[in-house]
């Protein structure tokens, strides 16, 4: 018998789920194509490369429209249970709210995992495609986080190697001004100067014109110097790609590429605060899913005669509540208030004890 009633609940949670995100991601589509035609209108977009840019854009539509999808799915589900009389018969045959509440709650865990793997696998992947279109089809107004050109950068590829450049071009992979200076055992050991420098795909290193060279024996005292007008190929020890990272914020990233690069940061012994908020929120915001399942579901039972319409309300309340939650605790994390793994978890922590209050409270 509790086979069938797992099966029946997950039945109705499904449909509704399934007609929720559909509902939800058109919404967007919708919305999102308003916004941007007349960009892609201005800029000549072929059709093919308009629909290239929503494929990419599926999948982060889906990540947002997936918890609100959940949340609706449980209200909506239960409602029907206690609309039509089937939870009050339940009851009477001695069947509690947490034995109707386990195969949601599986469910809620189940996404949790989904939405993790989606949003670090093809969301980052669809997100960094989708920037690339609007960066060489739409021209006007890019929308995208990571600037075409970059000024005034200053970064470490090691401890040792201190790089900077006025005037950087992501897409041309061109740059200008550069001084590259590698510390050696912590004297100077090498100095690179550059009026512009261009990557080379082909060779898989740097053009550089207008230089110096300068080599520097263990005293610090310079004792060779190479001067060069003409383009020449080098290699000075770091990639395009290590200058993109400099143009990305933390939350571009997926959980693995953060990983990667708190560490580099933590060797070049930069500050990391906000990336490792960041990289925790990752896994604390996927699991929204299993929190809107568990304030979701005694909010139906709680005020048996609103029913759906009560739940339904009252769940605004908390989709908006835990969102403002986790905003805070990031604000917090960043500004070093809370550790990061306590401010990225602190909105989970917070409606999870409000979901098992409300549970406690549903149980009769």
């Amino acid at each position: 018998m509790f086979k069938k009633l797992d099966l029946y609940i997950l039945s109705q949670f499904l449909v509704i789920l399934f007609l929720s995100i559909m509902g939800f991601v058109s919404i967007f589509l919708i919305v999102d194509l308003i916004e941007n035609l007349d960009r892609f209108m201005d800029n000549n977009v072929p059709k093919k490369i308009v629909l290239e840019y929503y494929v990419y854009t599926l999948p982060y539509f889906l990540s947002i429209g997936l918890p609100m999808s959940v949340l609706i799915s449980t209200v909506v589900s239960l409602g029907y249970l206690v609309k039509r009389n089937e939870w009050t018969a339940m009851k009477a045959s001695g069947i509690s709210i947490y034995r109707v509440a386990m195969p949601l709650i599986l469910s809620g865990f189940l996404l949790s995992g989904f939405s993790f793997l989606l949003d670090n696998k093809l969301v980052s992947y669809g997100n960094e495609k989708r920037f690339d279109i609007d960066r060489d089809y739409v021209k006007r107004k890019s929308r995208h986080k990571i600037k075409n050109t970059l000024k005034n950068l200053i970064f470490q590829k090691n401890l040792k190697t201190h790089i900077s450049l006025t005037k950087y071009s992501v897409q041309k992979e061109k740059g200008y001004d550069l001084t590259l200076v590698d510390l050696g055992h912590e004297l100077i050991s090498k100095r690179i100067d550059a009026k512009k420098i261009n990557w080379e795909d082909k060779e898989g290193k740097w053009s550089i014109n207008n230089y110096s060279i300068r080599v520097f024996d263990q005293e610090g005292i310079e004792k060779k110097v190479y001067i060069g007008k003409q383009d020449t190929l080098i290699d000075l020890g770091f990639f395009p790609k290590d200058i993109h990272q400099q143009a990305r914020k933390p939350d571009e990233l997926d959980f693995f590429a953060l990983s990667d690069m708190i560490k580099k940061l933590k060797k070049n012994g930069v500050e990391t605060i906000k990336w490792e908020v960041t990289r925790y929120l990752k896994i604390s915001f996927a699991f929204t899913n299993l929190i809107v399942v568990l304030c979701g579901i005694p909010l139906v039972i709680i005020r048996e005669k609103g029913g759906i319409s009560f739940g339904a309300g009252a769940s605004i309340f908390v989709i908006f509540g835990y969102y403002a939650f986790i905003k805070f605790g990031q604000s917090l994390g960043f500004k070093g208030v809370l550790s990061p793994i306590i401010s990225a978890w602190m909105g989970n922590i917070i409606f999870l004890l409000i979901g098992i209050g409300l549970f406690w409270k549903s149980r009769t």
